[in-house]
């Protein structure tokens, strides 16, 4: 029993911890061995608990790759959250677009495994929870409300869109990791998606 609200804080907190080092544990294994090589005896020798020890944290592994996903997409919305900005400050549309492009495929090319975790199915057995799910389906949110700040408000164009950038992500990833081959298409890509969907080049009328 907690004497004190500041003793539950403090138990609080050393169980975020917990649940944090577990987390950061389960992402250098993954990243070292592979998605699908997680084990909780592995998992429990990195963090110093026993296998059974990490179910006071996760109720299953499961759990774990859950809490991934969601630091995935909450990191990733971290970085979306300069889009409004870039527009705000009189940058072209395009130019953002190109932007968001390049930003997105380095976020993802940078971190092979979470990129794998968040947008392909490479664990059959995994399905997010739905809170957790939520908060990728914002993303996408931020992005149809993106698009139709600029007039764009078919759905097509956001299937789009996510097929032009996931696309050059998995063949960049795929075919050369650590270099350029496909990322240096992104600008060309991006210019064919504005000219599809009506968004003027820099100089033209809008």
């Amino acid at each position: 029993m907690f004497d004190t609200d500041e003793d539950r804080s403090l138990a609080d907190r050393r169980r975020d911890a917990t649940r944090e080092g577990i987390v950061d544990a389960a992402w250098q294994i993954c990243r070292a061995e592979g998605l699908g090589s997680l084990s909780l005896r592995d998992l429990g020798k990195h963090v110093g608990l026993k296998a059974s020890s990490l179910y006071a944290y996760f109720d299953s592994k499961s759990a774990i790759y859950d809490a991934m996903f969601r630091e995935g997409y909450e990191q990733m919305d971290e970085v979306a959250a300069v889009w409004q900005g870039w527009l705000d400050a009189g940058d072209h549309p395009r130019t953002v677009f190109k932007r968001i492009a390049h930003q997105f495929v380095e976020f993802c090319t940078s971190d092979a495994v979470r990129y794998q975790l968040m947008f392909q199915r490479v664990l059959p057995d995994f399905e997010p929870t739905p809170e957790t799910y939520g908060v990728s389906v914002r993303q996408l949110e931020r992005l149809g409300d993106f698009l139709a700040t600029m007039g764009v408000t078919d759905p097509r164009a956001m299937d789009l869109w996510t097929a032009i950038v996931t696309g050059l992500t998995d063949q960049q990833i795929s075919n050369d990791p650590g270099g350029d081959r496909w990322i240096r298409l992104i600008d060309d890509a991006v210019d064919m998606f504005c000219e599809h969907v009506g968004i003027p080049s820099e100089g033209e009328p809008s």
